[in-house]
């Protein structure tokens, strides 16, 4: 798939799923978007995009992470509430939308940026779907309102 379709997939999964979140009129909601993807290819594009140098995963074996300062969210923990499809999503494509910048009150979600790298050039659309379902699998099934 050449850079351009997967730029123009990206940004409508992107920006349909922000939609969602939204609340725009007609649109399905987050919790609904279902991408049907293969856990242990997504195990595999984990560990060739070196997610593991930032990441950890509950109850995976991989290299310890090596960045600094540490980022402090473990993917698949327990202690988080399951994550949606369209969570993940968003989260890969573009990591800093959902940062609280620092010093900041309250619930405010804009102005920070996030330290993941932008991988839009170098993965495929399968690796990123491949890739959620790997995540989700450490989660569970992702619960609406949990």
């Amino acid at each position: 798939m050449s850079l351009p379709t997967f730029a123009v997939v990206i940004a409508g999964l992107a920006f349909g799923v922000a939609g969602v979140r939204a609340g725009q009129a007609g649109s399905r909601p987050a919790a609904d978007l279902r991408l049907e993807g293969d856990a242990a290819k997504g195990r595999k594009a984990f560990e060739e995009f070196r997610c593991h140098a930032c990441h950890r995963v509950a109850g995976v074996d991989l290299p310890a992470p090596v960045a600094q300062p540490p980022v402090p969210v473990v993917l698949g923990s327990k202690e988080q509430r399951a994550r949606t499809d369209a969570e993940l999503l968003i989260a890969i494509v573009h990591p800093s939308h959902d940062i609280i910048p620092p010093g900041s009150a309250g619930e405010t979600r804009s102005g920070g940026l996030s330290r993941m790298g932008d991988f839009s050039e170098d993965m495929t659309v399968r690796q990123l779907i491949d890739l959620v379902a790997f995540i989700q699998s450490r989660y569970g099934p992702a619960q609406p309102g949990r």
